[in-house]
């Protein structure tokens, strides 16, 4: 091996010899980051827990092809099994996504549920049945929270959230949350008085689930855009002074 080279001095412009270290420059890690600066986990909201849109859109893939195995086929049995189907791959598929295990098991399980209700019955409107009287519990209870002063979705999103529910002092907030909740009460109470009707109705294999899956996500996608605009309501109070009820107002006292 030769000799090693010489490194010859530079000059800058004024003349000065400077010396160039050929060494790179590994960039400043700080050995003891401030853990202050570290992003704080976002809390998983009402939708994230339902798995999102796509979940709800999936959790409705079982009544469409249970609706079009029937009108195809016309075998009940045979739409009860695609059905059933159908529900366990919508399952397998948010699973193998990594996605919430409840939202996939409580909709497998309800196929099942409803599936069952149709075999027993021996007609395809039983597979309805469930689904038009849990309408009419949602929406009694949706009414039922704003009577008292404690609309649902509010106590919902910051539940989940985990805001608290002091909320419920700002008149203007929970006036927000009551619209969005009897947007809901609406919602659930069309869905019991139309598909009730037609149960009973000499319309109710031809027309039933058709029905069920028009007003199905359409619906809740209107009360979903109400329940947001509560939520950003919500949000906007937070930085302007509260109005709160006269009861909980501090008493002035008497001048003497």
């Amino acid at each position: 091996m030769g000799a090693p080279r010489r490194r010859e001095p530079e000059t800058e412009a004024l003349g000065t010899p400077v010396v160039r270290d050929e060494v790179a420059h590994e960039p400043d890690l700080d050995p003891d980051p401030d853990p202050d600066d570290a992003p704080e986990p976002r809390n998983p909201t009402l939708l994230d827990q339902m798995g999102g849109i796509p979940g709800i859109v999936a959790s409705g893939v079982p009544v469409v092809v249970f609706v079009v195995a029937q009108a195809v086929a016309g075998n009940l049995v045979a739409s009860i099994v695609a059905a059933v189907a159908s529900a366990l791959l919508v399952a397998g598929w948010r699973l193998a996504r990594g996605e919430a295990v409840q939202p996939a098991l409580s909709g497998l399980l309800g196929v099942a549920v409803c599936a069952f209700i149709a075999w027993r019955t021996g007609e395809a409107k039983g597979f309805f049945l469930l689904g038009i009287w849990t309408s009419l519990i949602y929406g009694g209870v949706f009414l039922l929270s704003v009577i008292v002063r404690r609309p649902l979705v509010g106590v919902i999103w910051h539940l989940v959230n985990g805001e608290g529910q002091a909320w419920r002092r700002d008149v203007a907030v929970r006036r927000a949350f009551d619209i969005a909740s009897l947007a809901w009460v609406v919602v659930f109470g069309a869905r019991f008085v139309v598909q009730r009707w037609l149960y009973d109705s000499v319309y109710a294999d031809t027309w039933l689930g058709w029905v069920r899956i028009a007003m199905g996500v359409p619906l809740a996608a209107v009360a979903a855009a109400v329940t947001v605009w509560a939520v950003r309501r919500s949000r906007r109070s937070e930085a302007r002074p509260q109005e709160v009820e006269p009861q909980d107002r501090p008493h002035s006292r008497r001048a003497r």
